[in-house]
């Protein structure tokens, strides 16, 4: 807020809308203690009133709102919402379906997937939003799956772990030779990892010790654990009994999945193979921790010893959760910006609650930047044309003039 106040002429203060939306980890919150969650966002709101803007208020939004303006951000900055031009982009291209990219997003409490189905109808009226944008109509799927973010997924696989009154785990996603002490009221307190857990054998307070093994085959197998695909009461679906239509089109990645591939230096590729990632985890988890803390020394120790957790969970999100076989996977882009702006669901939270993009398609197209400066360039040497040959002809003689008349 300083950074905007700093940035913002001043003038622009009292018209310059603020908005906060809150997401996984206040939704969970919520479920446990509505009065906590309450008073959290009072006490921001107030914050934020304390400034010279036009502050719109502050409100956790559901799971779907949460992937679908993920899904915004990513068209509206490919460009996909309006139609490509073909003349001189002055005339609509009919060939040009523009077909757009899915969303797929990672945070710590949740992950989202969002795409439009091809033909195909949605047989979970909760998964199903409509959107009318530039005179086009879209069918979108959109689901979040709270507790299966990155950071809650991992509570879920250490409290797996915990067998009986041991006072210690023995995890294989974390490297050996790390140790990390963990107080039984992170599972006994959260409503993610709770669902796992026999409290009766242990103390609300009890300490409980993490040692890695770095062990990659079985941190997978127990990561594929937290996926229930015995049940699905609908034609296909991703985990949980929850339906998921058949992939379709291109995917933009972004948020955990990007810097957890950006770490395991993975996006300067355009496609990453299964393998690839595959062969890169497992060279990577097998390094004791020692080695990983001499490697990456300048990476801070509660991110560096979960990126091996991190990257398993990914691989097994899509490949299990999400259905991506080796040939959809080649659908998939990590990505972190386009164009210069960051990926992620706040830019379409915005463009939807400041009627950014209209329901109609604009009666002209605007035009491109190139197209421009094109008509600039030819309509000056046509006038500069027309000088010369003015010049040339009220310069002659009076006598040819009078020939010409």
């Amino acid at each position: 807020m300083e950074r905007a106040r700093k940035v913002i002429p001043s003038a622009q203060h009292p018209e310059t809308p603020v908005y906060l939306g809150a997401t996984a980890g206040m939704r969970l919150l919520r479920m446990e203690n509505q009065q906590m969650a309450d008073k959290i966002l009072n006490v921001v709101a107030k914050s934020i009133n304390k400034y010279p803007f036009d502050f719109q208020g502050a409100r956790i939004i559901s799971g779907q709102e949460e992937g679908a303006y993920g899904w915004i951000t990513v068209n509206y900055l490919l460009g996909k919402f309006t139609q490509k031009l073909s003349w001189f982009n002055l005339k609509p291209s009919k060939d040009d379906t523009q077909e757009t990219y899915g969303a797929l997003d990672l945070g710590g409490a949740s992950t989202q997937i969002t795409f439009v189905p091809q033909n195909e109808m949605i047989e979970s009226p909760n998964n199903n939003l409509y959107f009318r944008l530039y005179g086009k109509n879209y069918s979108v799927y959109t689901h979040s799956f709270l507790c299966y973010g990155k950071d809650q997924a991992l509570l879920q696989k250490l409290a797996l772990g915990l067998q009986g009154t041991s006072e210690i785990i023995h995890e294989p996603c974390f490297h050996s030779g790390y140790l990390r002490k963990l107080n039984m009221s992170v599972f006994n307190e959260g409503f993610c990892a709770r669902r796992y857990m026999s409290t009766s054998s242990y103390h609300p307070f009890f300490d409980i010790e993490v040692r890695g093994t770095g062990n990659f085959q079985q941190c997978q197998q127990g990561i594929i654990q937290l996926f229930n695909s015995s049940y699905c009461p609908y034609s296909r679906c991703s985990f949980n009994g929850v339906f998921l239509p058949p992939l379709q089109g291109q995917f933009g990645a972004f948020s955990a999945f990007y810097y957890v591939m950006e770490f395991l230096n993975l996006t300067s590729q355009e496609h990453i193979s299964t393998k690839k990632l595959t062969e890169k985890l497992e060279e990577f988890c097998t390094q004791s921790w020692e080695e990983v803390r001499l490697s990456f020394g300048d990476v801070k120790e509660a991110y560096l010893s979960e990126y091996c957790f991190s990257g398993t969970y990914i691989l097994a999100l899509l490949q299990n959760g999400y259905h991506f076989t080796d040939e959809s996977w080649k659908t998939l882009h990590f990505m972190n910006k386009i164009r210069s702006t960051s990926v992620g669901w706040t830019l379409g939270y915005m463009l939807n609650l400041t009627n950014k993009i209209p329901a109609e398609e604009p009666m002209s197209a605007p035009l491109s930047h190139s197209t421009y400066v094109f008509l600039m360039v030819l309509f000056s040497l046509i006038l500069v044309a027309v000088i010369i040959i003015g010049i040339l002809v009220f310069h002659k003689p009076s006598y040819f003039r009078k020939d010409m008349i």
